[in-house]
């Protein structure tokens, strides 16, 4: 179960990365994640920070969008959701993402992107 919260309440770590992935700051998302951290998105998982560089690299050049942090919730210390509502020339032009992120410490140790 998941609580609500004010998406200024996000951990440090959760409101760099969002702000650096809309920035299209490569370094500075990347700094914010654990060696050996795992993203899923669209279906498929990378694993470790050479992955996520690549994912993340095909992602900024992939479409042009805007993202707006539209709800945040806090499942427990290391468990948060942010949602994002995006609008741009990707099929569909809208879509609303929960970021499900998982910490370690001070680090990203996993995200999940997902409607």
């Amino acid at each position: 179960m998941s609580e609500a919260i004010d998406p200024n309440e996000l951990p440090a770590v959760i409101t760099g990365y969002l702000t650096a992935h809309r920035a299209r700051d490569l370094e500075s998302a990347l700094a914010r994640y654990t060696e050996d951290a795992v993203v899923t998105d669209e279906g498929r998982t990378h694993r470790g920070k050479h992955e996520i560089r690549d994912w993340l690299t095909r992602a900024a050049s992939r479409y042009t969008y805007t993202t707006t942090l539209v709800a945040a919730h806090r499942v427990d210390d290391e468990h948060y959701v942010a949602v994002n509502h995006l609008e741009g020339d990707f099929p569909g032009g809208v879509a609303d993402l929960r970021f499900r992120f998982t910490l370690d410490g001070d680090l990203i140790a996993g995200l999940v992107i997902e409607p």
